[in-house]
């Protein structure tokens, strides 16, 4: 940022001050320093959190430049800045999960859970802690089998809260194949931490790993990998992950509105994404920046760069706290019993979250 500030100061001529705040702080901050006049002209949100920052009056849209920053980013990330129909942010970079893969076990990525399922067939011995492959078993990491063949949490891109589709028939799809799965992961959901899967992966004794980006320093110098995206199912369907986003947004109380929408723009551009990911190694929300051949040919960040233009950016709306736990119980459930009915599982689900949703 401090780069950034000083080429736009050099382009303009307006001066930058930078003030370092906690990613998790800047919203808190601005709902009582924006009011006040204390609070920076831009700042930078996970799109989590615009949905309450909006409501609030707290950010101003970005119009300015709202047909190039449709133009230049990729869909999911304009979708998860954008609230209620209309653009706020500017996005600056992305996330989501992807497949870790051991290169001296697979010299290539399998595509489909077909393929994984057989290579587990001679693989995973539970004596010897070899697995084939693991994720961990939250909302999050198994949004996958809810999404993919047509399951959703809630309508209208995950806005309409009247509309539940975790217990419809792609939902039900989806939980039949993770059910096949336990022959091939034959431990508790409870049993397969981050910490459980780190481990074996960096001991070589796990060939595959869903995770995100935030480990690739748990596994440098330690195995031979590589990053590809989530297996297809077996109708071919590309898998779907869930994704976040950070981006640029301008406080709706700045005495620079202009200025600020400019730096939010021009910090937001493909070169500056490409300085962003050179120097902290973010994955670029820029279309152009992720076919950069730097980006391309990083066999690392390409693997998350593919996979995010298959995602679905986190919902934003507070009604997705009622959905977690609920969620999560329904994927143990599933998991740890054998004699456990899928459809009756999720219908059970659907209808706590609605009780949860309509007692808040």
């Amino acid at each position: 940022m401090e780069k950034i500030a000083a080429e736009f100061e050099k382009q303009y001529g307006v001066p930058v001050k930078l003030e370092v705040v906690a990613g998790g702080d800047q919203g808190a901050r601005l709902a009582t320093d924006g009011p006040s006049k204390l609070a920076a002209d831009v700042l930078t949100l996970p799109h989590d959190q615009i949905a309450q920052a909006v409501k609030a009056g707290l950010l101003l849209p970005n119009d300015l430049f709202e047909d190039e920053t449709r133009a230049i980013m990729e869909e999911s990330a304009i979708r998860a800045v954008t609230y209620d129909g209309v653009l706020y942010g500017y996005p600056k970079s992305v996330e989501t999960y992807a497949m870790y893969y051991n290169k001296d076990i697979f010299p290539e990525a399998p595509k489909t859970w077909d393929e994984i399922i057989s290579f587990a067939e001679t693989y995973t011995d539970t004596k010897q802690n070899k697995y084939a492959i693991m994720w961990e078993f939250v909302g999050y990491y198994t949004y996958p089998f809810v999404s993919t063949l047509g399951g959703y949490i809630f309508g209208n891109n995950n806005t309409d809260t009247t509309d539940i589709g975790l217990n419809n028939e792609g939902a039900v799809q989806g939980f039949e194949l993770l059910k096949s799965l336990k022959k091939i992961l034959p431990m508790n959901a409870g049993d397969v931490s981050y910490d459980v899967k780190t481990q074996l992966f960096q001991e070589g004794k796990l060939a595959l790993n869903i995770d995100g980006p935030w480990s690739v320093a748990a596994f440098k110098d330690k195995v031979n990998f590589g990053v590809a995206p989530l297996p297809a199912m077996a109708n071919g369907e590309v898998s779907h992950s869930f994704s976040g986003v950070k981006a640029y947004f301008v406080n709706s109380y700045t005495d620079y509105p202009i200025a600020a929408r400019l730096f939010s723009n021009f910090a937001a551009s493909k070169d500056n994404q490409l300085l962003n990911y050179q120097m902290t190694g973010a994955i670029p929300a820029n279309k152009e920046a992720g076919e950069d051949p730097e980006i391309k040919n990083d066999p690392i960040i390409s693997g998350f760069f593919e996979q995010f233009s298959h995602s679905t950016p986190m919902p934003t709306i507070g009604e997705i706290n009622a959905v977690w736990d609920p969620l999560q119980a329904a994927f143990i459930t599933i998991w740890d019993d054998p004699k456990a009915d899928v459809k009756t599982t999720l219908d059970t689900m659907v209808d706590t979250i609605k009780t949860n949703i309509s007692s808040k």
